[in-house]
């Protein structure tokens, strides 16, 4: 059952939540960031997660104290009853620590396993992306919709990789997905993070994303701006998607069709 004050009510916490901790990360942004070998890219990513959630877990957690908290960012699958704050403290924080400015802080409320209220902010280009279940998903204030396009061919399209150390099929699916989506789209991209393409496809600068495999903190913000900006999400296959689904689409409504025609016919 929702805890405290009602969604739009809490949306404005979120908000300062989430930018508090995306102007703090912006602080430690440097341009010329350079690491060397993989521990040192861990140490990095692991410090800049520590920095972000010191702001972002107690401001959301005074918001609304009786949800709980997901505790691994990289974590899968369903969630227990009830109310659950997940959050990507650095949303493309891989790009963050290499001095590349496509990074975000987001954080989602999940009532019963369905996203129901979220804010993405954009610390770089102080941009801030929100959406409440039924009210519409917006970009600092003004209404967000989906791509009108109707054909396949006019499409620009993304995908990438949920995480590093994605298994061989899953390397398999993403490379049989990107050829034929070459041979059917206009233009595609491969980029992480996924929540930086997802906001694209709600905003209608892009069209079509898909990803195998799921990280749930990287796909549950940007499913509710999609859907709220009336485009539709389910998995590659035209089912409806779940966070156990074993991947996910999301796209400009009158595409919809014509993409899982694409995926759906891949071995």
């Amino acid at each position: 059952m929702p805890t405290g004050i009602g969604d739009e009510a809490l949306l404005p916490a979120v908000v300062k939540a989430v930018q508090a901790a995306g102007r703090h990360m912006k602080s430690r942004f440097s341009s010329a960031s350079r690491l060397g070998s993989r521990d040192e890219i861990v140490t990095a990513l692991q410090a800049n997660d520590a920095e972000s959630l010191g702001i972002l877990r107690g401001m959301l957690m005074e918001a609304r104290p009786g949800a709980g908290w997901v505790e691994d960012e990289l974590e899968e699958g369903e969630l227990p009853p009830g109310e659950w704050w997940s959050t990507d403290p650095v949303e493309g924080n891989i790009n963050h620590i290499h001095g590349m400015a496509d990074w975000c802080v987001t954080a989602t409320l999940v009532r019963d396993n369905t996203p129901v209220l979220t804010v993405v902010y954009l610390p770089m280009t102080d941009n801030t992306y929100t959406a409440i279940r039924g009210g519409g998903a917006y970009l600092d204030g003004m209404r967000l919709h989906a791509s009108a396009k109707t054909k396949l061919d006019a499409a620009l399209v993304g995908t990438g990789q949920a995480k590093p150390g994605e298994d061989r099929e899953t390397h398999r699916r993403i490379g049989q997905s990107v050829t034929a989506m070459l041979e059917n789209a206009l233009a595609l991209r491969v980029s992480v993070p996924a929540t930086l393409q997802l906001i694209q496809v709600a905003a209608g600068r892009m069209d079509v994303f898909w990803q195998y495999s799921q990280v749930r903190s990287g796909l549950l913000a940007g499913a509710l701006l999609v859907e709220e900006a009336g485009g539709w999400i389910t998995d590659t296959q035209g089912r409806p998607w779940s966070l156990t689904s074993g991947d996910f689409l999301a796209s400009a409504s009158r595409l919809h069709g014509a993409a899982v025609a694409v995926l759906s016919s891949l071995p």
